[in-house]
């Protein structure tokens, strides 16, 4: 009896852990949810600023540029901690532009652009890919790893969202005046 209840212990931590398949889709979708909130807050920032998303020269990581949203476009700095991440909690209000965030920003685009990918999930670097190219974490380890080893989710400048795998379906270039910042490590 004792074995039976260890197999399925071990099965149910499988099938439901941090780690699964079905508990990583279920982060992705609240992921999803997270960029969508985020893409108003960008779009009411962008046409304040004759169609521009928030710039900062010289930015080395997402947060920098992503931090004029709060509080002034949108109060829940939450919003901005993938909950598939392991990332720490940000109160609402609080600027994170010294704390740590969960995706990635493509720095430079503008709301015309459509459709141009904006924000992803945190990436395995900043290069650009051609399609097959890990574009988050394979293997579940740092970096590229908000959904384990599931992949992760784009949000278009047009407020779309899409998820994709950890390998990038197609290629992925920007092109000239934009930068892709990924958060702090």
């Amino acid at each position: 009896m004792l074995i039976t209840l260890a197999l399925m212990l071990i099965m149910s931590v499988m099938l439901y852990g941090f780690g699964s398949r079905s508990h990583q889709a279920k982060q992705k979708k609240a992921c999803q949810k997270n960029l969508l909130k985020i893409h108003l807050a960008l779009e009411i920032f962008a046409n304040e600023h004759e169609g521009a998303f928030p710039t900062m020269p010289g930015a080395q990581t997402s947060e920098e540029p992503l931090a004029l949203l709060v509080p002034h476009y949108t109060a829940d700095a939450s919003l901005f901690i993938c909950p598939g991440s392991k990332d720490s909690t940000i109160a609402s209000g609080e600027s994170f532009i010294r704390r740590n965030i969960s995706y990635a920003y493509f720095m430079g685009r503008r709301l015309s652009e459509l459709p141009e990918v904006l924000m992803t999930d945190r990436q395995v670097d900043t290069l650009p890919k051609s399609p097959a190219q890990p574009i988050f974490s394979t293997t579940g380890k740092r970096p590229g790893n908000n959904h384990h080893k599931y992949g992760g989710n784009w949000l278009y400048t047009d407020g779309h969202v899409e998820m994709s795998s950890a390998l990038a379906p197609s290629s992925l270039v920007w092109t000239q005046g934009v930068v892709l910042l990924n958060p702090k490590p």
